[in-house]
C-alpha cells in the first residue's frame, strides 16, 4: 500500500488548495479514504472521509462548507478542495486509508491503518 499526497503549500487567507492523494497497492474502490491534519503542538485532527464505494462523505463539523472531498477511481486518487483558507488552517495533511470497517462513518482516526507522508498548507494571514 502506498499513498502519496501533493498540492501543498503557502498560501494566502482566503485563498484555496486542491491536495490529492495518489494510491496504489490496493483495490482502491474497496476502502474508505480520509484527510486528517495535524498543526504544531496539536494532535491530529479528522478533516474529511469517503467511504467505500465512494457513496458518503463526512466532514469535521467546523469544516464543513469550505472543504469537499472526492475521488476519482479511474486514476486511484483523492482529493480535497480547499477554500475560504484561514490561518488556523495551517497544519500538516495527510491522507489515509481506512481498514475494513462495516460502519459507514469514517471519521476516527485509529481505523486507519495506512498514511501517506503529508503535505504541508500554510495559510498566511
Amino acid at each position: 500500500v502506498q499513498l502519496v499526497e501533493s498540492g501543498g503549500g503557502l498560501v494566502q487567507a482566503g485563498g484555496s488548495l486542491r491536495l490529492s492523494c495518489a494510491a496504489s497497492g490496493f483495490t482502491f474502490d474497496d476502502f474508505a479514504m480520509g484527510w486528517f491534519r495535524q498543526a504544531p503542538g496539536k494532535e491530529r485532527e479528522v478533516v474529511s472521509c469517503i467511504t467505500s464505494g465512494r457513496t458518503m462523505t463526512y466532514y469535521a463539523d467546523s469544516l464543513k462548507g469550505r472543504f469537499t472531498i472526492s475521488s476519482d477511481n479511474a486514476k486511484n486518487t483523492v482529493y480535497l478542495q480547499m477554500n475560504s483558507l484561514k490561518p488556523e488552517d495551517t497544519a500538516i495533511y495527510y491522507c489515509a486509508r481506512r481498514i475494513r470497517y462495516s460502519s459507514s462513518d469514517c471519521r476516527r482516526a485509529y481505523e486507519y491503518n495506512y498514511w501517506g507522508q503529508g503535505t504541508q498548507v500554510t495559510v498566511s494571514s
